[in-house]
């Protein structure tokens, strides 16, 4: 069992904000590689409407979310909008290596504050406490473009079809609520070894709408 994880995320997922609060009391044996994607493209790939665009599961969605960061001992503040274009933050976490302290800090700035990706000045003041003097011409890269489209490229490949997840060892762990599955799955050599789950793979579609 290889310690090492690959986490797909997007910072338009408030999951992905409670999620990454949870990776960092992780333990330090576990290498996380963090992987931007867009949700959009998984969204576009696997031809299925993302949360918000369902009236009745957007309004949900929110209200749950904020439920459960209040569970979770959690500061979240809803976005001025969402969904909101989500390629500013990503392109910059992807442009700064992918540094888990970048991503954290955009994280806090979008779902912990409530700020705005959209809003020029909050925005530029936000990049500009990176250390950054330049954003637009640093996310604009190709380079970075590129490596965006091609995260949710290999994200698709694995089988990634919603955010955040978490791929270890070929196992998919879809959400913010089955980090406990992974951290039970970390500790067992046998998990899939479960007679139930093993049967799973076994079980034909009596009915599909394809």
């Amino acid at each position: 069992m290889s310690n090492t994880i690959a986490w797909y995320f997007d910072f338009i997922s408030p999951f992905a904000y409670l999620q990454q609060i949870r990776l960092q009391k992780f333990s330090s044996d576990i290498m996380i590689q963090s992987c931007p994607i867009l949700f959009a493209g998984l969204l576009n790939y696997w031809e299925h409407k993302g949360p918000a665009e369902i009236p009745s599961k957007r309004l949900f969605t929110y209200q749950y979310v904020v439920w459960l960061a209040k569970q979770q001992g959690v500061q979240l503040r809803m976005p001025p909008s969402h969904p909101f274009n989500p390629l500013r933050p990503l392109r910059l976490a992807i442009a700064m290596k992918n540094d888990m302290d970048v991503i954290t800090k955009i994280f806090k700035y979008i779902w912990h504050d409530g700020l705005s990706v959209d809003d020029d000045a909050s925005w530029y003041k936000f990049v500009s406490s990176l250390g950054i003097n330049e954003p637009g011409k640093l996310i604009n890269q190709n380079l970075v473009k590129g490596q965006l489209r091609k995260n949710t490229k290999t994200a698709i490949e694995v089988g990634v079809f919603g955010v955040p997840t978490i791929i270890a060892d070929g196992h998919l762990f879809w959400g913010n609520d089955a980090t406990d599955m992974y951290l039970d799955y970390q500790k067992s050599s046998d998990f899939y070894a479960d007679p139930q789950l093993k049967f799973i793979d076994t079980i034909p579609e009596a009915a599909s709408r394809r």
